[in-house]
């Protein structure tokens, strides 16, 4: 089997993670001879999964026009606009996987109560993920590893997050009070509970943006980091600059197609474009106090991603389902991985552990990836994961396989069109937006791979490759 491999990587390195594919230049007899191998080691056929398109809702700064929504209506927007986007049938989709983090308890399986309002059958099966920031990241994988042992054919990712309205509890002492008081048989019963309320009972248990396990908010991880690896709060500012720079450019130029109107009701006019995205100076940006550390640290309100409402939602199949139905691909997903490690010192660290590996299980190489879409937590959090891509000292003491440095991609093509720093982060719907946008980068700037990674809660990370479908179109 290494052989194998050895001489597929050797004729084209267009592999793929989970069942190696083979496509472009390579000859026929070796598509077929792989085929034949595939079927005797794997168990059956490998698949060639492809992403058709990918919508979402504007992102919207949290308490601003979507203050008196639901996760649920935004999550329903996504979806409804996914169907009128690629024209899919509500019978042709096998499965459902939607993501959040914050979750709404009214709605605690948001993925089958969206696809419920937005018109999809109610025979169609749905269920919801969580992984912090890459839930739906999560919810892409999932579809395809469904598709990938042959179970579905067409399958909708999607993620939604809602931080205008996060689920607030009464204190625990109340919560048990109030469960007492419901299970009470007798009204003497009930007054003599009630009677021992206290003025501390009405504390509120407040969900808290920070690891559960070292009780720390990613702000303070990521001044840490900053520290860590000696970024200065001027490289910050000026990484943030260019993210709200390209975003705008971005938005000005019509690039930004993944992007679907929503009238909102009871708010004048339409919300058509993403509100937090904004060029200011940096001498404007320096004026700005330490959001974390106080005084000295280097995370501000202006380097750092901000709270944010939006929900997002894709399709994807199988490419021979796609051509079965007449649909036009955008992308082949062709692989990805989940890495986790420290969650204290190397909470935010993800990409520089994902890329490598996913560049090792695919033999492509940083000059390969014409499109890199990375999450952008912090600007800290981009620049130390740059940095550690290309240390030595990182690839060989934490890495440990490699013997020099990953290398530092060309960033004319990193995050082009912006990215959650002034896009914005709806956390489980960021994923979903960095597939899509690697997708519409690939076509409009005619590239064949594009890397997607991440950053997550639990110091966990991803890594997905995707490559341009012959011919395709925005």
């Amino acid at each position: 089997m290494a052989t194998f491999l050895q001489n597929a990587k050797r004729i084209n390195r267009n592999l793929v993670l989970n069942g190696v594919y083979l496509t472009g230049t390579c000859c026929k007899k070796y598509l077929e001879s792989f085929r034949l191998f595939s079927m005797k080691h794997a168990g059956g056929p490998a698949k060639n999964i492809v992403f058709i398109d990918g919508v979402r809702t504007p992102f919207l700064q949290s308490g601003t026009k979507y203050n008196d929504l639901m996760a649920h209506d935004l999550a329903t927007h996504a979806l409804l606009n996914l169907r009128n986007r690629t024209g899919i049938s509500k019978e042709i989709v096998d499965y459902i996987v939607f993501g959040t983090v914050m979750q709404e308890v009214r709605t605690s399986n948001i993925g089958r109560e969206a696809a419920l309002a937005a018109g999809f059958d109610d025979t169609t099966p749905a269920h919801t993920v969580t992984m912090a920031c890459i839930s739906s990241n999560q919810a892409l994988t999932t579809g395809m590893g469904l598709m990938a042992c042959g179970v579905y054919d067409t399958i909708v990712a999607g993620g939604v997050e809602f931080m205008s309205d996060i689920p607030i509890r009464h204190s625990r002492q109340m919560r048990s009070l109030l469960l007492k008081t419901r299970k009470a048989k007798t009204l003497s019963q009930k007054m003599s509970l009630l009677a021992s309320i206290r003025p501390s009972h009405f504390t509120p248990d407040l969900p808290a943006v920070a690891e559960f396990s070292s009780g720390e908010t990613m702000g303070h991880s990521s001044d840490r980091l900053a520290a860590a690896f000696k970024i200065s709060r001027t490289e910050q500012d000026q990484y943030s600059l260019r993210s709200h720079s390209l975003a705008a450019r971005a938005q000005q130029q019509g690039y930004l197609t993944d992007l679907v109107p929503y009238k909102v009701p009871g708010v004048d006019g339409v919300v058509d474009k993403d509100n937090g995205v904004r060029v200011s100076t940096l001498d404007q940006m320096s004026k700005l106090k330490p959001a974390f550390v106080k005084p000295y640290g280097t995370i501000t309100a202006a380097n750092a991603s901000f709270l944010t409402d939006g929900a997002s939602a894709a399709l994807i199949m199988t490419e021979e389902k796609a051509h079965q139905l007449g649909l036009k691909p955008k992308a082949y997903m062709r692989g990805f991985i989940y890495v986790s490690q420290d969650p204290v010192d190397q909470l935010l660290l993800g990409p520089a552990y994902a890329i490598p590996k996913i560049l090792d299980k695919t033999g492509l190489k940083v000059d390969d990836v014409g499109v890199w879409e990375v999450h952008e937590a912090f600007a800290a959090q981009i620049l130390a994961n740059l940095k550690a891509l290309d240390s030595d000292y990182f690839a060989e003491n934490y890495l440990k396989r490699r013997s020099g440095k990953v290398g530092v991609p060309d960033l004319s093509k990193w995050n082009a069109w912006g990215g959650s720093l002034s896009i914005g982060h709806p956390f489980a719907a960021t994923g979903v937006r960095l597939a899509t946008h690697t997708a519409n980068r690939l076509i409009r700037e005619n590239q064949q791979f594009g890397l997607i990674a991440a950053c997550a809660a639990g110091g966990q990370g991803v890594a997905m490759i995707m490559e341009k479908y012959p011919d395709a179109k925005i």
